[in-house]
């Protein structure tokens, strides 16, 4: 299992899920779980956080402009997969 850019995927990892085509967005974040070993595509859920925090602004960055990030480093695309 590996994340768009080629990282191993791991039950537990902490993550951002982006759409699958088009325009890139951020459609869900959380903890991965139940993910399967040998298959990159609809395989494991994410648990979304569930509770409310407080936030720092000089500690939180926009989701577009993450998402613009991912788009200069290439990562708006899938890669092929197995």
């Amino acid at each position: 299992m590996h994340y768009r850019n080629g990282r191993e995927a791991k039950n537990g990892d902490r993550v951002i899920q982006l759409t699958s085509g088009g325009d890139v967005k951020i459609i869900s974040f959380g903890i991965l779980h139940d993910a399967t070993p040998g298959n990159d595509y609809c395989n494991g859920s994410i648990a979304t956080p569930a509770q409310q925090s407080s936030a720092c602004m000089c500690d939180c960055i926009h989701v577009d402009d993450i998402t613009a990030i991912l788009s200069e480093k290439g990562l708006d695309k899938r890669h092929a997969g197995k």
